[in-house]
């Protein structure tokens, strides 16, 4: 069920060398001990060493590789009598004696305000370059320049590019105020993007990343925004009476579904992203709210109480074909449908605060993921090996990442203030 850690795409140098031409196999662990990955310490190519550059592109690096869960990441010194990074420059042996399969080695160059970085992955048994990648920026663009090599580790191995150059909208009360910010998705760069000293909720990203919808009382009432991230520009594209919240863009950015109460009732509507062509999907005295798209935009999984208690429902996407989803648990919310469609991850009430599952769209195979504190609001990273949620353990609520399986769960949140209602951006 869960893709990333008992079904994976693995390189073929951990495969049969008679289908080595294929260059990466789909394949199911045996419970046999995960591949060794080490990052060589970080070397300058040219110039004078730099600790804290060498410290921070290997910091982003590991960080990048233990989430993934394919590997055992070691950052362990290996004493090398040639250090180089590029083939020829450096022996094989003394990694292959310290029983790593895959090695990468990095080097910089810093001269002023200009950065340059190398990055090499070498398949250490055969003695054989995967991966090389050169980029060129300025020092502030480091870190990001170490999660791309990340992002292409993951293609090389498994032939499907990793998310970890995304960010992640959230909203926190470090200002004082509840305001929506920006971070790199390990919780560094943080940006704060409103400043209106009221509550704002629920950031929702466009399917290019370049814009976010959000709910603010700035204006009193709840009212929808839409956000330029770049240039910051905004326009209030709803302010109907009463709710216009939990917005979501559908995946081709052409429609937002939302729930508005201008008629009593809090009702699922669909819109243009200009906040015309109005389309009312659910009728009736129950509270329906907090849509969300299946990636193909057929489908809409949503939160209703017409059975007594919230649980999660799907319909078509013109409010037509609505089932129940949710079986188990007397309150769940929160669904989010995974980008390939053959999951929903939700949060369901249990003692004092939330849990959050897994399940497939047809109900079948109930899944719990998280067990500490109170845990809400989970989204998807863009390929789905991720969820990033809210999570409250023992003090302030705050931003936590884990695999799809639950596993390697991990707070990225670094300020003070209570964070939380996370979104993870398509790829930048």
């Amino acid at each position: 069920m869960i893709r990333l850690l008992s079904a994976l795409v693995l390189l073929l140098l951990f495969a049969p060398a008679g289908i080595a031409q294929q260059g990466y196999l789909e394949v199911v662990p045996s419970g046999s001990s995960q591949p060794k990955l080490a990052i060589a310490a970080p070397t300058p190519l040219a110039g004078a060493a730099k600790t804290e550059t060498a410290q921070e592109i290997a910091e982003v690096l590991r960080f990048d590789l233990d989430l993934a869960g394919l590997f055992t990441v070691s950052a362990a010194p290996v004493s090398e009598r040639r250090s180089g990074i590029r083939p020829g420059e450096f022996d094989f042996a003394p990694w292959q004696a310290a029983g790593t399969e895959l090695l990468v080695k990095t080097g910089y160059t810093l001269d002023g305000s200009r950065l340059v970085a190398e990055f090499r992955l070498y398949d250490v048994r055969r003695q054989k370059e995967l991966l090389a990648k050169r980029y060129t920026g300025t020092p502030r663009e480091l870190r990001r320049m170490a999660h791309t090599f990340g992002d292409d580790i993951l293609q090389t191995l498994t032939g499907e590019r990793g998310p970890f150059t995304g960010k992640i909208a959230f909203v926190s009360r470090r200002s004082g105020s509840k305001e929506i910010y920006l971070m790199d998705y390990d919780g560094v760069n943080v940006q704060k993007i409103t400043s209106n000293g009221s509550i704002n909720l629920n950031p929702d990203f466009s399917p290019t990343g370049k814009e976010i919808i959000y709910t603010s009382y700035k204006q009193r009432n709840p009212d929808l925004y839409r956000r330029e991230l770049l240039t910051g520009s905004e326009a209030r594209i709803s302010a109907q009476r009463g709710l216009n919240a939990t917005a979501a863009f559908a995946p081709d950015g052409k429609r937002i579904a939302l729930t508005l109460s201008k008629d009593g009732t809090s009702e699922i509507y669909t819109m243009n992203k200009e906040g015309k062509e109005l389309e009312r999907l659910t009728r009736g005295a129950a509270i329906n709210v907090a849509p969300a798209w299946s990636p193909d935009g057929s489908q809409l999984a949503f939160v209703s109480d017409r059975l007594g208690k919230p649980q999660v429902f799907l319909m078509s996407s013109d409010g037509s074909n609505v089932r129940r989803l949710t079986t188990s648990g007397a309150y769940n919310v929160s669904p989010r449908w995974s980008p390939k469609g053959d999951l929903i991850v939700y949060a369901r009430q249990e003692g004092g605060g939330f849990q959050l599952y897994l399940i497939r769209p047809d109900g079948s195979g109930d899944l719990r993921l998280t067990s500490e504190g109170s845990n809400e609001h989970p989204r998807w990273s863009p390929d789905g090996r991720f969820i990033t949620f809210s999570s409250k353990r023992g003090g302030q609520e705050a931003i936590y990442l884990m695999r799809s399986d639950g596993t390697g769960q991990v707070k990225v949140s670094r300020g003070t203030g209570s964070d939380s209602h996370p979104a993870w951006s398509p790829r930048w």
